[in-house]
C-alpha cells in the first residue's frame, strides 16, 4: 500500500503546491479547499445524502454495501478514470477525503486495481484546516507587519506589489474592499479564503522574517471575515500613509469600477443592453448599502447623479458623468470617514508621502529582519 501523508509534512505539501485532488462530495469541497487542489468526487452530492442517511439509519456496513451499489459499473470506471488521468499528469498526486477515512481507502484501493499508486493525507481534509488555522494564528503574530493606508483611489492595491513582501487581502478574498468593491465573480468562502491567506504566509515566512506589508483594511474584505488576530495585527502595527491629488484618485476609481467594470459586464452577459442594466443596478446596490452612513438627503442626492450619468451612456456612450457621484462620494462620504479613523492612530503612522516616497523609504529604513518602531 503507498504511504500516508503525516501531520508533519503538511507545510511542504502546501508549501511545494503538490498536486491533490479532493474525493469529497462537490458541495463539501465548494464549502472550502485549498490552492490548486481538482475536485474527483468518489461520490456526487445526492450519493453522499444517501449514503448518510443510510448510515444513521442502518449503520456502517449497509452504507457500505449501499455506496458500492450506487458508485459501480460504468459510474464507477468513468470515476477511477479521472482519478488515473489526474495521476498519470501529476506523478507526485495526492488524494484526501474529509477524515482521511474509508473515502480515502477506497479511492486508494480502486487506483491500485488500476495500477496507480498513490498517498492520502492522513486526517484528510480536517486535519489539513486544522493544522492551517493554528498555523495562521501564529504566523500573524510572529511575523513583523506594516499597514499601507490611505484615502480611497489614492492606489494602494497598485502600490502593494512594490514592496517585497505584500499580503494582498483583496485578492485573496477577490473582493475590492469597499462598498463598491464587489466583482461579477463570486468570493471564495470564508474557508477558502483563511486557508490561502495562510499558504502565503507561510511562503513570507519560510523566506525571511522581515516584514510583511498589509492593505488597510476593516474587518470585513467583503463578505469575508478577517482572523480576529490580523484584526488586531492591524490595530497595533506602524502605517505608512499613501497620499495622492483629488483628481488623480476620481480618474483611478472612475477607470476600475466604471471603464473596466462595464467592459466585465459586456463580456460576462454579451447582451449590451443586459450589461448596461446590470452595470447600473449593481451600482445602485452599492450606493444603497451605505444608505444609512450616507443619510437620507445625500444617498436621495447621490442616485440623482447616478441616475444622469446611467442615461448619459445609455443615449449615449458616455461615461464621463460617472466622475461626478464619484466626486460627491469621496468629498460627502469616504475623505471625512477616512480623515476621523486615521485622526485616531496618528501615534502609529511612520510615513506619508506619494507611492515612490513610500517605496523608497521603506527599503531604505527597513532592515531585513526588524520594522523601523
Amino acid at each position: 500500500m503507498p504511504k500516508s501523508i503525516k501531520a508533519d509534512e503538511f507545510d511542504d505539501l502546501l508549501l511545494h503546491q503538490r498536486p491533490m485532488f479532493d474525493v469529497r462530495a462537490p458541495i463539501e469541497f465548494d464549502k472550502g479547499a485549498f490552492p490548486n487542489v481538482v475536485n474527483l468526487p468518489l461520490m456526487n452530492d445526492d450519493e453522499r445524502q444517501q449514503i448518510g442517511v443510510c448510515y444513521k439509519q442502518q449503520g456502517q456496513e449497509a452504507a457500505i454495501a449501499l455506496g458500492h451499489q450506487l458508485v459501480n459499473g460504468n459510474t464507477k470506471a468513468e470515476r477511477v478514470q479521472k482519478w488515473h488521468n489526474f495521476a498519470s499528469e501529476h506523478p507526485e498526486a495526492v488524494l484526501y477525503c474529509f477524515r482521511g477515512g474509508l473515502r480515502s481507502k477506497i479511492s486508494q484501493q480502486w487506483l491500485a486495481e488500476a495500477g496507480i499508486v498513490i498517498p492520502f493525507v492522513e486526517g484528510g481534509y480536517k486535519a489539513l484546516r486544522s493544522h492551517l488555522l493554528e498555523r495562521l494564528d501564529h504566523l500573524i503574530e510572529e511575523v513583523p507587519a506594516f499597514v499601507l493606508s490611505g484615502r480611497t483611489g489614492t492606489g494602494k492595491t497598485e502600490i502593494l506589489p512594490q514592496f517585497d513582501r505584500p499580503i494582498d487581502l483583496e485578492g485573496i478574498a477577490k473582493h475590492r474592499g469597499s462598498s463598491f468593491g464587489k466583482y461579477i465573480e463570486e468570493q471564495p468562502s470564508q474557508i477558502t479564503f483563511e486557508n490561502n491567506l495562510a499558504i502565503a504566509l507561510m511562503k513570507l515566512k519560510r523566506a525571511a522574517n522581515a516584514p510583511v506589508i498589509y492593505e488597510d483594511e476593516s474587518r470585513l474584505v467583503g463578505c469575508r471575515l478577517l482572523p480576529i488576530s490580523l484584526q488586531e495585527k492591524l490595530k497595533s502595527s506602524p502605517i505608512m500613509v499613501l497620499s495622492d491629488d483629488f483628481d488623480q484618485r476620481v480618474e483611478r476609481i472612475f477607470g476600475e469600477y466604471v471603464v473596466k467594470a462595464v467592459t466585465a459586464w459586456e463580456q460576462e452577459l454579451i447582451d449590451p443592453n443586459e450589461a448596461f442594466l446590470a452595470f447600473g443596478d449593481s451600482l445602485l446596490q452599492s450606493i444603497n448599502r451605505i444608505r444609512k452612513r450616507l443619510g437620507s438627503e445625500a444617498h436621495a442626492h447621490l442616485v440623482k447623479l447616478l441616475e444622469k450619468a446611467l442615461n448619459l451612456q445609455s443615449k449615449q456612450h458616455n461615461l464621463s458623468n460617472h466622475k461626478d457621484w464619484i466626486c460627491y462620494l469621496l468629498i460627502h462620504y469616504y475623505d471625512p470617514m477616512y480623515d476621523y479613523q486615521l485622526s485616531l492612530k496618528q501615534d502609529r503612522v511612520v510615513m506619508r508621502g506619494t507611492s515612490s516616497e513610500l517605496v523608497t523609504w521603506y527599503r531604505a529604513n527597513i532592515t531585513n529582519n526588524t520594522p523601523l518602531t
